[in-house]
């Protein structure tokens, strides 16, 4: 019931800031592209390992990626392009969290790792095909909407696990999951924004 009254509370939240965008005439496709931009900031932070600072940062993007569609269908304003336009950005909003990973775990720093690297971009490649699979199979079918670890669960696994990485806390958010595909920097505690746990590789 608590959950709840949060998701309504919320909800509320959202609802009112849609009507407010949709008042002032906002293009709903100015809220995606600055939605990307967000993301891509998002990568740079994760590129140097501020992964706490790159959780926020994705929270606020993941915001414009919420509202931008309720916009455009509250306004009147749902266009194919628009929706082309979303679904393709979408998809580079994925990649430059990955491969902001990548290149953390590539640099010439005591946390290089070949593995790593590996992993990030098997997950690179892991979102790009769950997108790719989703949009072949509504070629074919009207809707498809399963499988596993679409975008908002890729999403919520991020910004949980590079939340947990508050500098100086021992303590994982993710502690319930033992898996961990990459094991994170030291100074950033036992997390990893892909899954996390407090098991570790041996």
């Amino acid at each position: 019931m608590f959950g709840a009254s949060i998701g309504r509370a919320g909800q509320r939240i959202i609802d009112a800031m849609v009507r407010w965008l949709a008042r002032g005439h906002i293009s709903p496709n100015i809220l995606t592209s600055v939605g990307v931009a967000i993301n891509v900031a998002s990568g740079l932070l994760f590129g140097l390992g501020w992964f706490f600072w790159a959780g926020i940062v994705l929270i606020v993007a993941n915001l414009f990626d919420m509202l931008d569609g309720q916009v455009a269908r509250l306004s009147g304003r749902v266009t194919s392009f628009g929706g082309f336009l979303d679904s393709s950005l979408d998809r580079l909003s994925d990649m430059v969290v990955f491969v902001g990973l990548m290149v953390f775990y590539a640099r010439a720093t005591p946390y290089h790792s070949t593995l790593n690297v590996f992993l990030a971009g098997a997950g690179l490649m892991g979102s790009v095909m769950v997108s790719y699979a989703s949009a072949r199979a509504e070629s074919m079918i009207p809707k498809c909407d399963v499988g596993f670890l679409r975008r908002p669960e890729r999403v919520v696994l991020f910004i949980i696990g590079a939340l947990s990485t508050v500098p100086g806390s021992n303590n994982s958010a993710l502690s319930v999951i033992k898996l961990e595909l990459v094991p994170p920097p030291p100074p950033m505690t036992n997390t990893f924004p892909l899954f996390n746990s407090t098991a570790r590789w041996r």
